[in-house]
């Protein structure tokens, strides 16, 4: 069995053409916004979730601190295992 690595543009971007090796959030203005998870420090939920990034730059997001983690793992297995089908 061969298994296929992502070679194509439409296997390195999504439906909306934003790059798979980003998240996407929402800011609290309904804006979006794709950021790399390689740059989060820590999230806090306050109640409004706060993203941390490693220069200090702190972004408030709609989404909450557990969907942001199920976007950094699938981002993740993405990267270090891109055999496995994006969903």
């Amino acid at each position: 069995m061969r298994l296929k690595l992502p070679d194509s543009k439409t296997d390195r971007t999504s439906n909306e053409g934003r790059s798979l090796f980003m998240i996407a959030v929402t800011r609290l203005n309904k804006a979006p916004l794709v950021i790399n998870p390689d740059l989060i420090v820590f999230m806090e939920e306050t109640p409004d979730t706060i993203i941390t990034l490693s220069d200090g730059e702190k972004i408030a997001v709609q989404e909450t601190v557990s969907e942001i983690i199920r976007r950094v793992i699938s981002f993740r297995r993405r990267i270090f295992n891109p055999w496995i089908p994006i969903e």
